[in-house]
C-alpha cells in the first residue's frame, strides 16, 4: 500500500537517525522540536509505526538512546503517583467532565507537568524523545501548552511529537477540527 501517509512514515527513520537531525543542524539555533501530524483516523497505524521505530532505531544506529513517552499514560501515572487517579475517576462519575477538568487544573498545570515530564524524559540522558498519546490526553493536558513549557527544559535533545490533527508550521488543529490560539516554535518533521 502506498499513499501519502505511508510515504511520510517511511521517511521518519532515515531522518531521525542522522547526525544533522540529532545535532540540530539546519534549524538556525531554534529549539529542536518537531511535529509529525497525521489524520486522527490513522492513530492505530501511528502506534504501530512508533513500535517499528523503537525496534529499528537500535538496528540502524546502535547506541542511540531513545525515550518514548505516551502522554496519556504519563498523565495517568502522574495522577496515580499523587494519589489523585481514583479521586479523579470518582469525581468524573459523580460531578462530570467540567468539574474534573477544574479540579485537575492545578495538578496538571503546564509548568508543573513540564518539570515532571522532564524527569521522565531525562533529555540529558537521551538522544531523542518521542511523544505520542496527545489526542488521548486531551483535554486533560494540552500539548501546545506542554511544548511551550518544555523549551527551557529539553536543551538540545530533539523531541518529536506525533500529532493527530494538522500542523501548518505555526499553529495546531487537534483532530483536524479544534482550532487553538497558539504558536509553536517547532518544525514539521516530514512535510
Amino acid at each position: 500500500m502506498s499513499d501519502l501517509l505511508t510515504d511520510r512514515l517511511n521517511k521518519i527513520l532515515p531522518t531521525i537517525i542522522t547526525d544533522d537531525f540529532l545535532n540540530g543542524r539546519g534549524i538556525g539555533n531554534e529549539i529542536a522540536f518537531y511535529i509529525f501530524d497525521y489524520p486522527p483516523e490513522a492513530e492505530l497505524r501511528i502506534r504501530e509505526h512508533i513500535r517499528f521505530l523503537l525496534d529499528h532505531i537500535p538496528k540502524q544506529r546502535p547506541g542511540m538512546r531513545v525515550k518514548h513517552i505516551n502522554l496519556f499514560t504519563f498523565v495517568l501515572e502522574y495522577l496515580k503517583s499523587r494519589n489523585l487517579l481514583e479521586k479523579a475517576l470518582s469525581m468524573q462519575r459523580e460531578k462530570g467532565d467540567e468539574a474534573l477538568l477544574k479540579a485537575l487544573a492545578g495538578p496538571l498545570h503546564e509548568t508543573k507537568i513540564a518539570s515532571v515530564f522532564a524527569e521522565a524524559a531525562q533529555p540529558d540522558k537521551h538522544d531523542l524523545v518521542l511523544l505520542s498519546g496527545v489526542g488521548s490526553a486531551w483535554p486533560l493536558l494540552r500539548s501546545h501548552s506542554l511544548l511551550n513549557n518544555l523549551h527551557p527544559i529539553m536543551g538540545q535533545t530533539p523531541l518529536v511529537m506525533f500529532y493527530p490533527g494538522r500542523y501548518d508550521g505555526q499553529s495546531v488543529r487537534l483532530f483536524g477540527k479544534l482550532k487553538q490560539n497558539n504558536y509553536y516554535r517547532a518544525f514539521n518533521l516530514i512535510p
